[in-house]
């Protein structure tokens, strides 16, 4: 045998299957690090094109009210409005304090809530607070070290949780906004608390006065009590009465219950006139996607309305995936271009409503601590037209035709995000 021979016979031979396994983790590895790479460059894109932009005050289209049975509603457009109202609700308290919030920055604003909460702790007000680690990840803890003594604090764990219980039951944020003052006053909406909020971002929140304060206060409890024993838990307060018109739905990941997705989509389903909504970042799953082409399907005047440019680019460049889609399915996309929405609200047929905390995406209806409230009343659903009609006129509707003919590599960024969907 001649020397080639003898090298060609010890040459080990590559199995195919073995082949056919590289081929196939390197294929995963590209599809997997494609959505990372357009992530990474469109956030430095838009770090460079925001750089030296000023920031201007949010639009204000009012404060409203309604009387809906035995609630008396007020509806808030204003940060510093609302801030106002709350902190002089919690200065007024006699029995107890209640608050659960998303983000608490340690800014002049948040320094005003975390001092009436002191305030209130200091004259036998019993006051809890409750707040999400991973939202206030870059706050410094000293902030929060300056709590009354007396004030019962929960942080929900960033990452230190029991997640061999449950992943799914332990991996929602405590996206919640809702502060109840002595089981009387209850307010709930997008609004974090921070400086920003206060002044250059538009969102809503509501004020509820009577019966639906209860699920407020059951809301807060129920997240409170899942990670609190004995003497430590809140106890069970007795509801005023039963309230048909306007009630609360909150997410509870712990109890694998998430009834405000249920809710938005009853309530779309039995649209027969028009569905207007905002959010801050519109990601659906397939099935919302497909209850609002449906509802456009058989002639329902469906509008959404999403900022033109968020906080969050990569959820931006993730939402207007779906914009085609929607376009060519009759769906009106309203690019709210007065500054940041971050409203989560709906109103429908002039008859139901909903103001809350969840965003039309994954993360809010499928694992995150979210509560809406919700009214079937023709006054409220009037006011809250008359507020999306106000951001409206501050606003683009997305031209189809022109949508269509947008650059091509913004057509390949989208495609390389998709991935990110269940994510968001």
């Amino acid at each position: 045998m001649n020397r080639l021979g003898r090298l060609r016979t010890s040459v080990p031979a590559v199995p195919l299957r073995a082949i056919a396994t590289r081929a196939a983790v390197a294929y995963g590895l590209c599809v997997g690090a494609a959505p990372v790479v357009a992530a990474v460059g469109v956030t430095a894109y838009d770090v460079v094109k925001r750089r030296g932009r000023r920031r201007r005050p949010a639009q204000r289209p009012g404060t409203f009210e309604a009387t809906v049975g035995a609630s008396t509603l007020t509806i808030f457009t204003s940060g510093s409005d609302v801030f106002d109202d709350m902190i002089a609700s919690i200065d007024a308290a006699q029995e107890s304090v209640k608050l659960e919030t998303y983000i608490w920055k340690a800014d002049a604003t948040g320094q005003r809530f975390l001092d009436a909460i002191n305030r209130a702790a200091a004259r036998g007000v019993q006051v809890w607070v409750s707040y999400d680690g991973f939202g206030n990840l870059v706050v410094p803890r000293r902030f929060y070290r300056q709590f009354h003594p007396e004030v019962r604090v929960y942080r929900l764990p960033a990452f230190a949780r029991p997640f061999w219980r449950g992943l799914v039951r332990h991996s929602g944020f405590n996206h919640s906004k809702i502060l109840v003052v002595d089981g009387r006053v209850g307010y709930v909406g997008g609004y974090n608390i921070g400086d920003e909020y206060a002044c250059e971002w538009r969102d809503t929140h509501v004020k509820e006065e009577g019966p639906a304060v209860w699920g407020l206060d059951h809301s807060i409890s129920q997240v409170w009590n899942s990670a609190h024993r004995g003497e430590e838990r809140m106890q069970w307060i007795e509801p005023l009465s039963w309230e048909p018109v306007v009630t609360v739905s909150a997410n509870l990941p712990l109890r694998l219950t998430y009834p405000i997705r249920t809710v938005y989509l009853n309530a779309i389903d039995r649209a027969q006139r028009h569905i207007y909504i905002s959010t801050p970042y519109f990601i659906p799953d397939r099935q919302v996607l497909d209850a609002l082409k449906d509802a456009a399907g058989r002639g329902v005047d469906v509008r959404v309305m999403i900022p033109k440019d968020s906080n969050h680019v990569v959820a931006d460049w993730v939402s207007r995936g779906f914009y085609a889609e929607m376009a060519e399915a009759g769906i009106t996309v309203v690019l709210y271009a007065a500054g940041m929405i971050h409203a989560k609200t709906a109103t429908i047929d002039g008859e139901w409503s909903t103001v809350g905390t969840a965003n039309i995406d994954r993360l809010s209806l499928s694992f995150n601590y979210e509560t809406n409230l919700s009214v079937v009343d023709r006054d409220f659903a009037a006011r809250m037209e008359e507020i999306f009609e106000a951001d409206s006129a501050v606003s683009e509707v997305l031209c189809s035709p022109r949508w269509q003919d947008r650059h091509g590599l913004a057509r390949v960024v989208e495609t390389m995000l998709r991935p990110l969907r269940p994510l968001l």
